[in-house]
């Protein structure tokens, strides 16, 4: 290594100098409102939705204010004024492995109502199970004028990359000053951590479900279960930033309003089955990737269904399938599933390729769907290390659909083709008259 190749490049925003998560805090803190101050698009990103205008944002570190006889020091502040119309909010932030407290964003929530601010906005690196559901149990009472919101930094980083790469910033300098917070937030120092921990329960959980001995009642299952969902929203959102597309999990209206219950059907699962399901959606994939994680047979299945061609005999719908699966790997499972039976055949991939009648149970029966599956040992560690069960599962989803997802396309018939008089017989029949399917002059007057 030369002595030049030793420098450090001078960055906008330094990792370098970081000591203690005081300083880590507010470094991000600056950084973050500082660039959204700047970079308009980004800004608009991620105050839009919270009811912002879109006008031009001031930004604020360590506001303090007075809270009964004391003062109290939220993170930072946000004002956006678009003609006379503003919109202001608190912002608290964490990094690292810190999570907020409930005593002090109902303090924050205090100081917002009595100065007419409209929201208060946390950042941390804590995944709520769900879009919308905060990751702190706050008094309902203290949300009755201003709004309560959450980003993670997995959140506010997938924004930023989206942005940048795909959506685009419009001055060159903007998006340079954008890349450069990206950079910062990649960088371990600064405290926006990846997902990287299934909790103290884990553990005990996994060995809970291996004996059939956990217990819908065990505090564990109920916070292994929310990881896994939070794990689901990070994977979502890691997969988006490849894609340049919002990566979502699939969840139905009635337990998107109820996260309670969509807690209660994972731990029924897992304590019945020792399985965790879940699925997400990508735009324009062919369907919603689904996603099994058994902890007793120590597996991962990731597989998509999709609908056969309405017409041809079963072979021909077979061969339309596999030419979609030519690049993909031999241990790809695929199984065929034909009208009025819950049951499918299933093959690998290497064995149908030469012989597509394996997956052909019945010549009569016309077969409807077909699940292409893929298999991927589940890591059994806690922590997000290389053959952990998060770095498995991150693992698991990226590899299907890079394999087979977006290979996929969905059947569409092909158009009516004209005739032509080398496709038909216009032999006279023996009383002179045409042949049925001799072209008319009708079919020339279309020609």
């Amino acid at each position: 290594m030369t002595e030049e190749q030793s420098w450090n490049v001078a960055r906008l925003i330094p990792t370098s100098g970081i000591n203690g998560a005081e300083e880590q805090e507010r470094r991000a803190t600056s950084a973050l409102l500082a660039v959204m101050a700047s970079v308009k698009e980004f800004a608009r990103t991620l105050t839009g939705p919270l009811g912002a205008p879109a006008g031009q944002l001031a930004t604020f570190i360590e506001v303090p204010f007075l809270l009964g006889e004391k003062k109290v020091y939220p993170d930072g502040l946000i004002r956006a004024k678009w003609g006379q119309k503003q919109w202001t909010a608190l912002v608290e932030v964490k990094t690292g492995t810190n999570v907020l407290a409930a005593e002090q964003l109902e303090n924050y929530l205090d100081v917002a109502r009595a100065h007419g601010f409209d929201a208060l906005i946390t950042i941390s690196n804590e995944i709520p199970p769900a879009a919308g559901v905060h990751p702190t149990t706050v008094d309902k009472r203290k949300l009755k004028k201003v709004g309560l919101h959450h980003w993670s930094w997995s959140e506010v980083l997938t924004h930023a990359v989206m942005q940048k790469e795909f959506r685009g910033v419009a001055d060159p300098d903007q998006a340079w000053i954008l890349g450069e917070l990206i950079r910062y937030l990649e960088h371990p120092k600064s405290g926006a951590l990846s997902f990287d921990d299934m909790g103290p329960s884990w553990v005990p959980v996994r060995e809970a479900v291996a004996a059939g001995t956990l217990r819908k009642n065990d505090k564990g299952a109920l916070e292994i279960a929310s990881r896994f969902d939070a794990l689901i929203r990070f994977a979502c959102l890691k997969l988006g930033r490849q894609l340049g597309a919002e990566v979502t999990p699939v969840v139905s209206r009635a337990l998107q309003n109820d996260p309670a219950a969509r807690m209660d059907a994972l731990v029924e699962s897992l304590v019945g089955s020792g399985a965790l399901s879940t699925s997400i959606r990508i735009p324009n994939a062919i369907a919603p990737l689904e996603i099994t994680a058994d902890l007793r047979s120590n597996k991962i299945t990731c597989h998509f269904d999709i609908d056969a061609p309405k017409e041809g005999k079963p072979t021909t719908r077979v061969n339309w399938a596999l030419r979609q699966l030519k690049d993909a790997p031999e241990t790809v499972r695929i199984e065929a599933f034909v009208k009025g039976s819950r049951a499918g055949t299933a093959e690998l991939l290497r064995d149908v390729r030469d012989a597509p009648l394996k997956l052909v149970h019945d010549p009569k029966k016309e077969i409807r769907m077909f699940r292409i599956a893929q298999t991927h040992p589940l890591g059994s560690k806690r922590n997000g290390i290389r053959g952990s069960f998060i770095d498995s599962m991150l693992h698991a989803i990226d590899t299907t659909y890079g394999d087979v997802g977006q290979k996929l396309k969905a059947w569409s018939a092909a158009p009516p083709r004209l005739r032509s008089n080398s496709e038909v017989d216009i032999e006279p029949n023996i009383d002179g008259a045409l042949a049925s399917n001799a072209l008319s002059s009708q079919d020339n007057d279309l020609m």
